[in-house]
């Protein structure tokens, strides 16, 4: 903030604690203070019928948002978390001295409760008439305004607790979020899949290549690692007979913050025996589909970045990933070429690779930079490179790639799902085989499971966060998260 908002912001500081003072002399603390809601805003105002003033009483709670007085009459509007509404106050309803404490002791910001009965007003709102207030919370810091006290984007998520207050377009998009989970669990559960819970301190970070955070536990005197994925151990329920299963859950990767990264992260993990990656695309299909309608209300959603608009009712896109990098390199025979030649055409690109990478890690390189940004409607690539990940089946037509896809959609990758691997031998091969910055530690313990037998499954993974940002047009990972990663510092 500037000078001159700090100043202003000091003063009112002052001002309010000095009327916490003035109520606490009559003997009236408002934070030993609370009220019983009856209703939430929209709850209440959906109650009204029209032509019955003054007929349905309702007590309401909430945040001051908007404060008119007017002589003998104010109009003021309280928040919360269905939205705001309107309460009028009046001198001879309430009484000169409760209608005086409203006057002079209430601020932007205060949170009170209020009891009355509902009518309309003459421009069509629906409003409840105070017959008693009380004050449960005294706010001694002044609201931001919205355009100019949170101007810096870092505030906005530092103090996400005040954009939640002003800035109605993060509140929805926030509520949005917990209703898109929401749905997922009751999806997953009504196909009877059964959530777990699975450790978040594991003693071998595998699941996926990932950097993990490194902790100490005292007591045993040894490292663990948050979680880098679930799928090690819901693997091992499968072995253990839940055929359907699946998690919502932390995931943490010590690596960059980007657009759509944050180290801290929320993940669906969904495993489901006797089936594979087909099974999983018609079970990711009906999940996108059944979001867009019953959340959203429409299975037609604008991609901000370009405008394009998404269809998720029409058939979904099916292309080989060599395919595409065939197409993008404009070379039929660009996986029988050198890695120098590999090198080269990638520089040409402008993509910059180094002479340490693995070749597949080149061709990766060209389908994350240069064809991923640009699939927008939703599409399964198939037929990843073995050398992608160790934990699915090898293509029986093709042995250097893996019977996965990555459901791409706005230009991201949304789900990977794969046939899942249960031979053992095949499994520690593959795990033993990985190069390049893919490796990922060996779980001694699940291949000791494997042995013991797990069924033929489909695995899946569906970054929530990911999910959130296309279905609520948000701009980046931050805008989807209550609370994001953000550099130590002062509010």
């Amino acid at each position: 903030m500037s000078d001159v908002h700090s100043d202003i912001s000091h003063d009112q500081h002052a001002v309010r604690r000095q009327k916490l003072a003035e109520l606490r002399a009559t003997g009236f603390d408002p934070f030993r203070a609370n009220v019983m809601p009856t209703h939430f805003s929209a709850e209440a105002k959906a109650l009204y019928v029209e032509g019955q003033d003054n007929i349905v009483g309702v007590t309401v709670a909430g945040r001051l948002v908007t404060f008119r007085v007017q002589g003998g009459s104010s109009f003021v509007k309280i928040q919360d978390q269905q939205g705001p509404i309107q309460l009028y106050f009046r001198r001879d309803v309430l009484g000169e001295e409760r209608y005086g404490v409203f006057k002079k002791s209430l601020d932007l910001g205060d949170i009170i409760g209020a009891t009355g009965v509902l009518f309309k007003t003459k421009t069509g709102e629906i409003t409840v008439r105070v017959d008693a207030f009380t004050l449960v919370s005294k706010a001694l810091r002044p609201l931001p305004e919205k355009w100019h006290g949170l101007s810096d984007p870092e505030q906005v998520y530092r103090q996400r607790y005040l954009d939640l207050i002003v800035n109605e377009e993060s509140r929805q998009r926030l509520m949005l979020r917990s209703r898109i989970v929401s749905h997922v669990r009751r999806f997953l559960e009504n196909r009877q899949f059964i959530e777990v819970e699975t450790p978040v301190l594991e003693s071998t970070a595998g699941g996926a290549a990932a950097r993990p955070f490194v902790t100490h536990h005292n007591a045993l005197n040894v490292d663990f690692f948050l979680r880098i994925a679930t799928e090690l151990r819901l693997k091992r329920l499968l072995v253990g007979g839940y055929d359907r299963v699946f998690e919502i859950g932390r995931i943490f990767r010590n690596e960059g913050v980007s657009r759509k990264h944050n180290p801290e992260f929320t993940m669906l993990e969904v495993y489901q025996a006797y089936s594979d990656h087909r099974g999983m695309m018609t079970l990711i299909k009906d999940l996108l589909t059944s979001l867009c309608r019953d959340v959203l209300g429409t299975t037609k959603i604008k991609h901000p970045a370009s405008g394009q608009e998404i269809d998720f009712s029409g058939e979904w896109r099916e292309v080989n990933y060599k395919d595409l990098i065939r197409a993008e390199t404009n070379d039929p025979e660009w996986f029988s070429r050198s890695k120098a030649e590999k090198i080269a055409k990638a520089e040409a690109m402008g993509l910059a690779v180094a002479p340490t990478w693995e070749e597949f890690e080149i061709t990766n390189e060209i389908f994350s930079k240069k064809i991923e940004p640009t699939l927008i409607q939703p599409t399964f690539v198939l037929k990843l490179p073995k050398e992608l990940c160790p934990l699915a089946k090898i293509s029986a037509d093709d042995p250097t790639t893996i019977d996965v896809f990555e459901l791409t959609i706005g230009g991201m990758e949304i789900a990977p799902a794969y046939s899942e691997q249960n031979d053992p031998d095949v499994q520690r091969a593959m795990f033993e085989a990985q190069a390049g910055e893919e490796k990922q530690n060996i779980d001694q313990d699940f291949l000791l499971a494997l042995e013991h037998g797990m069924p033929p499954a489909g695995g899946m993974g569906v970054g929530i966060d990911r999910l959130c940002i296309l279905l609520t047009g948000a701009e980046s990972i931050r805008d989807v998260i209550l609370f994001p990663q953000l550099r130590p510092g002062s509010a």
